[in-house]
């Protein structure tokens, strides 16, 4: 996928989907209160959420899920992208955040657990396979057993040839935990690829995108 243009950058702020009433003040509490599980202090911007979501082949997708909404910004972009046929859910383990979600996003179920459920998650909500998980979680801030139990959940759930893609801020890829998750990335799917950094975020950030084979 191509770089976004310098025209696109520069219109990210007037295009900036409206966050609910006291949704980015929320995040800011909840990144405050525990950032071992936010890991950020704004929501992401509207040049991150493109990046992310535009990458998934949403003809093939039929389940998808989506780890750590936070506000829902990556969760409203899905919702616009969803096959007919496909199956969605979100888990959020804030549930003041859930709240927020659930509020920008009626349509759809925001499970109030941790990201190492998914599978029971994937049969109480009838969903097979997953081809596509979107990942807003704070991995840079997670020790290693944490990340270690997380991604071996994901790999369970995900079909062959399934897409999962989740963000790094640069500041944490320097971090003895941010080298730790790219290596474990890279031992865990067959494609890892980079995105250009998406520089009108805050703070600045790029895409993990990975491919299970």
């Amino acid at each position: 996928m191509p770089s976004e243009s310098s025209q696109s950058l520069s219109q990210d702020a007037s295009n900036r989907p409206e966050v609910p009433r006291g949704g980015a003040w929320t995040f800011v509490k909840n990144f405050a209160r525990n950032p071992n599980q936010v890991g950020a202090v704004w929501p992401s911007s509207p040049g991150l959420v493109r990046q992310m979501v535009d990458w998934f082949d949403w003809d093939r997708a039929r389940g998808v899920v989506e780890f750590g909404p936070g506000t829902g910004v990556f969760t409203e972009a899905i919702q616009s992208h969803l096959h007919d046929d496909a199956k969605f859910f979100a888990i959020e383990r804030s549930p003041e955040l859930a709240a927020i979600t659930r509020a920008r996003c009626p349509q759809v179920n925001v499970v109030e657990e941790s990201a190492e459920s998914v599978a029971d998650l994937c049969r109480d909500n009838q969903i097979d396979q997953v081809h596509a998980i979107i990942c807003g979680l704070p991995w840079a801030s997670f020790p290693d057993s944490l990340q270690t139990s997380i991604l071996e959940a994901t790999l369970d759930v995900l079909a062959p040839g399934g897409q999962f893609a989740t963000f790094a801020y640069w500041q944490g890829v320097v971090l003895p935990a941010g080298q730790r998750f790219s290596k474990k990335l890279r031992g865990a799917f067959t494609e890892v690829h980079r995105s250009p950094t998406v520089w009108r975020n805050m703070p600045p950030a790029f895409i993990y995108r990975c491919v299970k084979r």
